[in-house]
């Protein structure tokens, strides 16, 4: 089964990461879900009673194909019809960047979970660095294909950037998953010039 989800995620190590750190049986929503494909494995294999959030009429039939609940949302609007802490974990992969309050959604997000599963694309990359230093453009990459006029992505950020948010809201981030292209190690080394993708493990803190 692991071997499947691996073929179905290939381009999306973030997802194979964040399945690999989610506890079995724990209640899990996934926001932004897709087709579902990282909540059916997590249902399948881990036991998981899930759920998702997601904003297009055609992935939400994908879901509900694969035996996912999903339900139409516009993560904009943010969560406020869920009650304090009515799940485990919330997932929000490669969409944080998109929402037009990054802030206000997170909040959102430890409000109604223990923990939070981030993955961010990371401005800082080398290599998209380079391209806006020396192309004086901005940067296409494998984790940012879309052309500046074209993309979806209105908030994009380093990882600093979302580790000082993460501060300035009183949240704690208890593991950090820099991933790499073809390696991890110069990505593990400095996460925020050589790891274009982070996944993040949040939880509420002392803030």
């Amino acid at each position: 089964m692991k071997t499947i989800l691996r073929k179905e995620l290939d381009d999306r190590p973030d997802l194979l990461a964040i399945f690999d750190l989610i506890e079995p049986s724990s209640k899990v929503m996934d926001l932004g879900c897709g087709e579902g494909i990282l909540l059916s494995h997590l249902k399948l294999q881990k036991n998981c009673p899930v759920c998702g959030i997601e904003i297009s009429q055609e992935k939400i039939l994908e879901c509900v194909a694969r035996g996912v609940p999903a339900i139409h949302g516009d993560l904009d609007d943010g969560l406020e019809g869920y009650p304090d802490n009515a799940f485990d974990c919330v997932v929000l992969s490669q969409t944080l960047q998109a929402v037009h309050r990054p802030d206000k959604l997170l909040r959102d997000m430890m409000r109604v979970a223990n923990r939070a599963y981030v993955s961010l694309i990371n401005i800082g990359h080398i290599r998209a660095r380079l391209q806006i230093a020396i192309g004086g453009i901005m940067p296409v990459t494998h984790s940012l294909p879309s052309q500046w006029f074209e993309t979806k992505n209105i908030h994009l950020s380093t990882i600093l950037d979302f580790r000082n948010l993460c501060s300035e809201l009183g949240f704690a981030i208890d593991k950090t998953v820099p991933l790499g292209y073809r390696s991890h190690f110069l990505a593990r080394l400095w996460p925020n010039l050589f790891a274009p993708m982070c996944v993040f493990v949040v939880s509420k803190g002392g803030g």
